[in-house]
């Protein structure tokens, strides 16, 4: 007789080998429009309990990459991991439509002069175009991430009532008296031709030229010095990298509270940085006069480009870490400079044009010699540094080169530069709610905000404390206008409540291009149309960060989007947008509402090569989401964004998708044979009938998973996953599972042991799909498929948890830590005899002991081992039958533990050694077969 047939073996459809690339999109698209979403949200219908998210919109310019996926994904994981734990969630996705990227694309298909030429309207329609383009793929592309949400009504930053409702912010921004139009040095593109916000601006290493330029002080200032002037002028040496900027230049600043020195050669610097001027070659370090730096103050040198009086004035951004300690001051061009001329009312001048070259100003106000102006006039600054340098002459007293931080555009990658011109800026210390300026009430409203991780607290909140006004206003055609009136004779903005209110529902009709497109008369309400000959418009745009800042107001707010509260449970994103969308929605919403718009903030890191290098073309190293789909499914990706510590910059490559590919395998096969060995099971045994092992993993299993679940909730995934895999590897595949097989395969189909074991597997398979959910969505919905016995779920969004709490773990004071050591003791000694060729099996042996520990009373002891026996050669996975030949034995303490050849035979069925004799089914076997 085959006795193979007699065997319980496993059954199961649930396939070992996923297959994901091919399997996935079949199901991925069935989850598409709103269908799982839908089912998700009316599975909730009635939980008070919600949890949202709410969308930090990338652009719609080009296909995701590697960075998009980690945030997606890892928003999605949230997001189900509250739906699994039973909550009723909100996730509306959405898009940044305007902006600078999408133009420079249009721009670059069409060419510059071309684009020039065109109508405004025909470029914002050809953007419109290009960004519904590829937010149609962006959004295919996230769902085939297994990104579930709200995808069919996104929201998007150029649909007109979204366009309306930023205007509409805009206005009460305004109302509030926080914006403001003046003229002031901000970071510029010349590149881009727009002005930079402080998170447009990224820090890279720049070759600029270093001189030290000599201004002689004018006669006034010699005789109120008391100093003659005869024979050599006395100089006071400046330092500057941005030699461009000295035909602008008005004012030389000094440190108010450091002393100033002449030197043999005439030259004045800073006593304290003498020595430097000495290793620099530029003084022997003798000294003639000293002076207090209010003894210089208001005096006035003479610029040796232009002949014009640059005068000396105290600011105490003066420092003594490096240069002469005299600081080169041009108002128009940097942000110091800028407010430290303010105090003396000193002219701001800013010959540079929208492009970068230098203006008529140059000629106007006669900031160069006559014989450069031609010259440098249309001329791009950097290209005119030598010129200027040479002009200087023997006023030129060093000049070298020196590579350091500068700031560029995060666009253009080219240089910026700071540059005088009328913005609108909101600012952030005019006292506005109760006394409180924006600054401190964006402080207070980041003290009541959860940050993970908790750093992220300090990061935004430094940047808060020392962030300038926000300039707002932009110099391009793609975005939502400020669409503001202004008064043509006092240049006065209109700021009545109807005409704004009139032209945002102008807006929500025909979209913001109505700005450009109609008339001032067609814009203005019946009561102010004849005021129209006397107005005109402002033509700027809303930086984008002000679009996206805005969507908390236009999604959460405005009752358009089922998108969830206000304000939202998360924000996530990367740890950039500290300084971009955390802060610029942050800004908006307390301006507004005077609190933050999100109840916690969660950042990650960039994605990096193995090698935690920057991913780039060129070096070859670059992982595409769509070739991770291809070769491994988005399966796996997913479960890469979980595995790694999102907080920090996560590393992958191709070799760390395969070794993700291979946990993912044993997580699988793990709930495969979970499934196969328990599909004839047809109802739970009572916690009475568990026999002590089944107590201990149970026990062990309702700890790991209630600690995986509060890692989960924490959101550390990382350690939460590592609990649960080695739990998974160690534990159940390790013990519970290898030693359950003879029971599950050779014990009668009814048997009480058996029963228990299939329902302890049962109850583990429905925790480990219930906690796995959030991650593996496709793989928990594909074996639900499969059929998981006693799980009345369809679908992986009806999954709910079997109840272990009703099965209360009572272990009978049996020591499992004992028993543990015991085990890892024997599978020492049974490795050692197999290498040896002693034994194939452990099931040829019988391990005799003092397993329970000393007892006071004998007898006792005696019946608790005799019970106990047959549930050590379960746990150990030897035979129980009487002994034979002494093997060997082992310690653990001051116990010893007899291995033995067991005395009986080989079953011919299940293999243990507990036949009577030769060829003969063991008693267990016997009495299966004849029933």
């Amino acid at each position: 007789m085959d006795y193979k047939d007699t065997l319980l073996l496993p059954d199961t459809s649930f396939p070992m080998r996923g297959n994901l690339p091919q399997n996935e999109p079949p199901t991925y698209n069935q989850w598409k429009n709103n269908t799982a979403y839908e089912l998700m949200k009316s599975h909730r219908r009635n939980v008070k309990q919600s949890f949202n998210i709410h969308d930090g919109p990338p652009y719609a310019n080009g296909n995701i990459h590697i960075g998009h996926a980690l945030n997606k994904i890892l928003k999605d994981i949230i997001v189900k991991l509250h739906y699994f734990s039973g909550k009723s969630v909100r996730y509306t996705p959405g898009w940044d439509c305007h902006g600078l990227p999408i133009e420079q694309q249009v721009e670059k298909a069409l060419g510059k002069e071309k684009k020039d030429a065109l109508p405004k309207s025909k470029i914002r329609e050809l953007c419109r175009e290009h960004a519904r383009k590829y937010l149609q793929i962006q959004s295919d592309e996230f769902q085939s991430l297994g990104v579930i949400g709200d995808f069919v009504n996104p929201y998007l930053t150029m649909d007109f009532t979204f366009e309306a409702n930023i205007y509409r912010v805009l206005c009460e921004v305004a109302k509030k008296g926080l914006l403001c139009e003046r003229s002031k040095p901000i970071y510029w593109s010349w590149a881009c031709e727009t002005a930079l916000a402080d998170a447009e601006v990224e820090y890279k290493d720049k070759v600029s030229d270093s001189v030290f330029v000599a201004f002689r002080l004018d006669e006034q200032a010699c005789k109120t010095l008391g100093i003659e002037s005869t024979q050599s002028h006395p100089k006071a040496v400046i330092w500057t990298t941005t030699s461009w900027t000295l035909p602008a230049n008005q004012a030389i600043a000094i440190n108010p509270n450091a002393r100033y020195v002449l030197t043999q050669e005439g030259l004045i610097f800073a006593k304290p940085l003498l020595e430097s001027m000495i290793q620099e070659g530029l003084s022997s370090g003798e000294i003639k006069r000293e002076f207090d730096a209010k003894e210089l103050e208001n005096l006035n040198a003479i610029n040796p480009l232009n002949n014009r009086k640059s005068r000396i004035i105290l600011g105490d951004h003066v420092s003594m870490d490096g240069g002469s300690g005299l600081v080169h001051t041009a108002p128009g061009h940097g942000e110091d400079d800028y407010y430290v001329c303010l105090k003396y009312n000193i002219e701001v001048l800013m010959p540079v044009d929208d492009k970068g070259r230098f203006s008529e100003d140059l000629r106007t106000f006669g900031l160069v010699g006559e014989e450069l102006q031609d010259e440098l006039i249309g001329m791009h600054i950097f290209k005119a540094q030598d010129k200027i340098l040479s002009a200087l002459g023997s006023n030129l007293l060093k000049h070298t080169k020196i590579t350091h931080s500068y700031p560029h555009c995060w666009r253009s990658h080219e240089p910026v530069i700071y540059r005088a011109t009328k913005q609108w800026f909101i600012e952030m210390d005019k006292p506005f709610l109760h006394g409180k300026s924006l600054r401190e009430v964006a402080l207070e409203a980041i003290g009541q905000t959860r940050f993970y991780p908790a750093s992220g607290e300090n990061r935004i909140r430094s940047m808060i404390e020392n962030r300038p006004d926000w300039c707002i206003s932009r110099q391009r055609d793609w975005g939502v206008p400020i669409a503001f009136f202004r008064d043509k004779h006092t240049q006065e903005v209109v700021l009545d409540s109807e005409v704004l209110d009139h032209v945002a529902l102008i807006f929500e009709r025909y979209g913001c291009d109505a700005w450009w497109d109609k008339q001032t008369h067609d814009l203005l309400p019946p009561s102010w149309q004849d005021k129209s000959q006397n107005l005109e418009k402002c033509n700027n745009i809303l930086d984008v960060w002000f679009d996206s800042g805005s969507t908390w107001f236009a999604v959460l707010k405005s009752g358009i989007y089922d998108a969830g509260a206000c304000p939202a449970d998360m924000y996530l994103e990367g740890s950039d947008q500290h300084r971009g969308w955390f802060q610029s929605s942050l800004l908006l919403s307390c301006i507004l509402t005077g609190k933050a718009p999100y109840k916690s903030v969660l950042t990650h890191g960039f994605t990096m090569d193995e090698k935690g290098e920057k991913m780039s073309k060129s070096r070859g190293n670059v992982i595409a989401p769509q070739e991770v789909l291809r070769d491994y499914g988005s399966e796996i990706l997913r479960l890469w964004v979980a595995l790694s510590d999102y907080q920090n910059d996560q590393k992958i490559s191709k070799n760390i998708l395969k070794q993700v590919s291979e946990q993912y395998k044993k997580i699988r096969n793990t709930i495969r044979f979970l499934m196969a060995n328990t599909s004839d099971l047809q109802n739970l045994v009572k916690r009475d009938e568990l026999g002590l092992i089944d107590r201990y993993i149970l026990g062990r299993a309702k700890e790991v998973f209630a600690h995986v679940r509060v890692l989960f909730l924490e959101y550390d995934f990382v350690n939460g996953l590592q609990i649960l895999q080695n739990f998974i590897t160690n534990e159940i595949s390790g013990i519970y599972l290898d030693l359950c097989k003879d029971s599950l395969y050779c014990d009668d189909k009814q048997s009480l042991i058996r029963r228990a074991h299939q329902s302890v597997m049962v109850l583990m398979l429905s925790h480990l799909c219930h906690i796995l959910a959030p991650i593996l969505t496709y793989t928990i919905n594909e074996a639900l498929t499969h059929k998981i016995p006693l799980l009345k779920a369809r679908n992986v969004f009806e999954l709910e948890s079997l109840d272990l709490e009703m099965y209360d773990v009572d272990l009978e004071g049996v020591d499992f830590a004992k028993l543990l050591a015991i085990r890892s003791h024997f599978s020492e000694v049974l490795d050692s005899l197999k290498k040896q060729k002693s034994l194939k099996s452990g099931l040829e042996l019988c391990v005799k002991g003092d397993f329970m520990g000393a007892q006071k009373d004998s007898m006792d002891k005696a019946l608790q081992d005799k019970k106990f026996s047959e549930m050590v050669a379960e746990w150990l996975i030897v035979s129980d039958y009487e002994c034979g030949e002494k093997i060997t034995d082992f310690m653990l303490g001051d116990q010893t533990f007899g291995v033995y050849k067991s005395s009986g035979h080989k079953c011919p069925r299940c293999w243990r050694y507990m036949a009577e004799s030769e060829n003969e089914l063991c008693a267990r076997c016997k009495g299966v077969i004849e029933k």
